[in-house]
């Protein structure tokens, strides 16, 4: 089965209906799961979104009925933290991008949707959620 990441700015789109790019990408998610394409998300996450959102409760939900049944949480571990702060101080790039990037390309990712102009590349297909 494939695999597909999600860039936090993803799942925060399809959380907030008012945000811009809401409806691409819930229509990105609906052609993953239509295509069998296992959606994943690293476990960072979980908190940045439940932090960042005006609906905790709605937030709360989606994780434990959503994200917990049929999406899969990846874990980064020291190892990977310290080579993306390695990569970081070095690139000068979002260390957030990069964890993502490095916990995606290790869990056997081929894809990582961001609707950030600028993510970090490791060597996975960078894909936006509306069209380029």
């Amino acid at each position: 089965m494939r695999k597909a990441f999600l860039d936090t700015n993803i799942v925060a789109d399809l959380l907030d209906t008012g945000r811009r790019h809401h409806r691409d990408s819930l229509r990105l998610v609906e052609d993953f799961i239509q295509n069998d394409i296992q959606i994943c998300i690293s476990e960072d996450m979980i908190s940045t979104l439940y932090y960042i959102s005006k609906e905790k409760i709605a937030t709360l939900e989606f994780l434990k009925n959503v994200v917990f049944v049929d999406w899969e949480v990846l874990s980064y571990g020291k190892e990977m933290l310290h080579k993306a702060v390695e990569l970081s101080l070095r690139d000068g790039k979002d260390l957030e991008d990069i964890l993502q990037c490095l916990c995606a390309k290790s869990n056997g990712c081929s894809v990582i949707v961001t609707n950030d102009t600028d993510f970090y590349d490791c060597g996975i297909e960078v894909k936006r959620s509306y069209g380029e």
